[in-house]
């Protein structure tokens, strides 16, 4: 197996910065996206040996990248078992939701104080990218742009315990939040949504980006409570 398994070197005279494998990066974000796309649903076993042999990779790698999913929530470690993609009930996706929206009204308000010109150029970029994927039918770029923006306006709060929650709710809604923009409907509507995010963002309405994320919120757990 060809695999990148070897760390970065210390310089001569001194220890130096241990980084992560670029194996261990590319298995983290493939299994990953095959939970958020669905290819690995909620409830299937995670066989390490037909995993790796699936993957090309050995059991080592594959056994830290499913730690780390574990460790963001989408996965679980259950005894006699092994690691099992989570499954979330129907109040627990409401539940998190529910904190989410609570957590991005806030952050809409604070970044409309906070927020550099920088800051809200570099959200109206990613927008237009997002958009563009859109355009294309590009549906798991289209995604991880769409959250992208979501945890660029809880940065530009300025607030590390908000942005941190945030974090934690954000990835383990991940599949959900996916399943949200299934149908050309649903994906119309939350594009809308964005465009009146990124107008609210730009004028630093914080009274309107606030009630807009919340909306946009309410009409996630719409989007996804029939497939949860």
């Amino acid at each position: 197996m060809n695999e990148i398994t070897s760390l970065e070197k210390r310089p001569e005279g001194g220890p130096g910065p241990i980084r992560r494998t670029a194996l261990h990066d590319t298995l983290v974000t493939h299994l990953r996206d095959m939970i958020i796309e669905g290819d690995l649903s909620p409830g299937t076993r995670l066989h390490e040996g037909q995993l790796g042999e699936q993957l090309g990779v050995s059991r080592t790698p594959l056994r830290e990248a499913i730690k780390y999913l574990a460790s963001e929530g989408l996965v679980e470690l259950v005894p006699s078992r092994g690691a099992v993609v989570k499954r979330f009930s129907a109040k627990d996706v409401q539940d998190m939701l529910t904190v989410l929206q609570t957590l991005e009204e806030l952050a809409g308000k604070l970044a409309c104080e906070a927020a550099s010109d920088a800051g809200i150029a570099e959200v109206r970029a990613l927008h237009d990218e997002m958009v563009a994927r859109y355009k294309a039918g590009d549906r798991l770029q289209y995604y991880k742009l769409n959250q992208q923006i979501h945890s660029a306006i809880a940065q530009l709060a300025a607030n590390a315990a908000l942005a941190d929650m945030h974090a934690i709710l954000q990835t383990r809604l991940k599949r959900i939040r996916f399943i949200g923009h299934e149908g050309p409907e649903k994906w119309a509507a939350a594009v809308a949504e964005h465009e009146e995010m990124i107008v609210a963002l730009e004028a630093r309405d914080k009274a309107r980006l606030s009630e807009v994320l919340g909306r946009h919120l309410m009409n996630a757990w719409e989007r996804v409570r029939a497939a949860v």
